[in-house]
């Protein structure tokens, strides 16, 4: 391994440990996503803490953060194989986050950004199937869960060379969510839009104006 690619799943690594959920909730003043809901600092209970606007900020800064190591190794010509990895190594930044006691989210967002530079198709076939899953199921967690069924299946039939790292993506993502499979499996999974509003008023009336 070269030293340039040894310095880049470094910084994967270290991009992918800054938490934007934890971050953005502090900077909104609102409660820890690590003590909240479902205590995941990820998108989804951060949708439930904060709304919209602020779930949207952490997904942005959560694809990026995915994405600008990966697109570094690709400028930098790295080999293919040391490009996936650096994919890997953003997606286990986030999971396990040196910064925050390695205690991190489910990776969905990172695995997408990081897979966004060198596979655009999969990344709008993916984001059209979690929307579409979402809308018909409304849970937020079995779009991420067949998305990463079916990223396995399209990358091997369209980049058979990406087969590697986009697998191990998914099974990061499939591990973190055992907890949701077996939720969905016994009926007590929760809805993504279901209790937003009244999660909202509840976390006012608990925090009363206190800062976290």
């Amino acid at each position: 391994m070269s030293a340039i690619a040894c310095g880049i799943i470094i910084f994967a690594y270290l991009c992918g440990s800054v938490s934007s959920a934890i971050l953005v909730c502090r900077i909104a003043r609102l409660p820890d996503p690590r003590k909240y809901g479902s205590k995941n600092p990820g998108v989804t209970n951060v949708l439930r803490i904060g709304g919209r606007l602020t779930a949207a900020s952490v997904l942005l800064l959560d694809i990026l953060k995915g994405t600008l190591p990966v697109w570094l190794a690709y400028k930098l010509n790295i080999t293919p194989l040391y490009v996936g990895l650096t994919a890997i190594v953003a997606c286990l930044g986030h999971i396990y986050p040196i910064f925050f006691h390695f205690h991190g989210g489910k990776g969905v967002a990172t695995a997408l950004g990081a897979v966004a530079p060198i596979h655009w198709d999969l990344v709008g076939l993916l984001i059209s199937v979690w929307l579409l899953t979402i809308l018909l199921t409304g849970y937020s967690s079995l779009g991420s869960i067949v998305s990463a069924i079916i990223s396995l299946f399209y990358v091997w039939w369209t980049k058979p060379q990406l087969t590697f790292p986009v697998a191990t993506l998914a099974c990061l993502i499939l591990i973190r969510h055992q907890d949701n499979i077996r939720r969905l499996w016994r009926g007590k999974e929760r809805k993504i839009w279901g209790k937003i509003l009244k999660k909202k008023c509840d976390i006012k009336k608990n925090n009363n104006g206190q800062d976290d």
